[in-house]
Formats: C-alpha cells, structure tokens, sequence
C-alpha cells in the first residue's frame, strides 16, 4: 500500500501550490522592486542632488522666515487696532442746517454745523447772520447732547442728520 503523501495526484497538487507560491512571490517581489524605484525617484526630486542637510536648512529658514512673518503680523494687527481706536475718535458724521432766524427779514444765511464722532460726541457751531454782524457759537456735544448749554432747534437738527450717518466702511 502506498503512502498517500507519494501518491502523485497528492505530489502534483503540492508542486502545483509551490509554483503558484512562487509566482505570488515573484509578482509581490517585482511590485516592491517598482514602488522602490517610485520612492527612489521621489527621494531624489526631493532632495534635488543636495542631501537631506540642505533639506533641513531649508526647513529651519522657512521655520524662522515664518516667526518673522507672525512677529510683523502681529504688529501690524497692533497698527491696526490703534488705529482703529483713533478713528473712533475722528469726526467722520456732520450735519448742516441753513436758517434764517428772523422769519419775516432776510434769507437763510445763518447756520448750525454738527460734527460727531462715532458716539455722537463732538461739537456744534452755530453762526447767526444779521444786519450788524454774525455771532459765532460752539457748543460741546456729548453722546448727542450738550450738557452745559441749550441747544437751538436748528443745533438739534444738525446733530439728528449728523447722528443718522453711518460711519464709511473701507
């Protein structure tokens, strides 16, 4: 009787699998010989003939040209916000009311002027024409209202049209 391991059907079958095993191992061993080839090609674009110590200075300036960078931006930003901070404080809403304060005599030759910064503070000049002259008058303003000194109809005109603009956006 012979042992089942010699039995040719059994010695094909084990030849057959050891082909086919090699074939997978040459097909695997081929695909890593290509994608080494890959790497290979990659690495040498990479470092462009000069070696990983150029790439690392490379990398170190681009490290310090970067702190540099967030060091002005951040000045910059400080720039930015001072002035911010002083254009608040401009006059950048003005409101003109012409009037003739005689109603019956003359023509609106008078005025009052309203210049606001972007809390409605600011002053208000008001000028009343006659026959014997003009008077000049300024009066603060303050969040839209003058504390110290009444204010003339016409003065609240002119803080009301001057109140109502909006501030120009860049």
């Amino acid at each position: 009787m012979q042992d089942s391991l010699t039995q040719p059907s059994f010695l094909l079958a084990a030849i057959l699998s050891l082909i086919l095993g090699e074939g997978v191992l040459c097909f695997l061993i081929i695909r890593l010989f290509h994608k080494s080839k890959l790497i290979a090609k990659r690495q040498n674009t990479l470092f462009q003939g000069n070696g990983a110590k150029s790439l690392e200075n490379v990398i170190l300036k681009q490290s310090d040209d970067m702190a540099l960078m967030d060091k002005e931006i951040q000045e910059l930003f400080e720039i930015s916000n001072r002035i911010h901070r002083l254009a608040q404080k401009s006059i950048h809403k003005v409101g003109v009311v012409r009037f003739n304060p005689f109603k019956e005599v003359g023509s609106n030759q008078s005025f009052a002027i309203a210049l606001l910064d972007s809390r409605n503070s600011g002053t208000i000049i008001s000028s009343l024409h006659t026959r014997e002259g003009s008077r000049v008058y300024a009066k603060p303003i303050e969040h839209g209202d003058s504390k110290l000194f009444p204010l003339t109809e016409e003065e609240r005109q002119a803080i009301a049209l001057a109140a109502k603009q909006q501030p120009a956006h860049p």
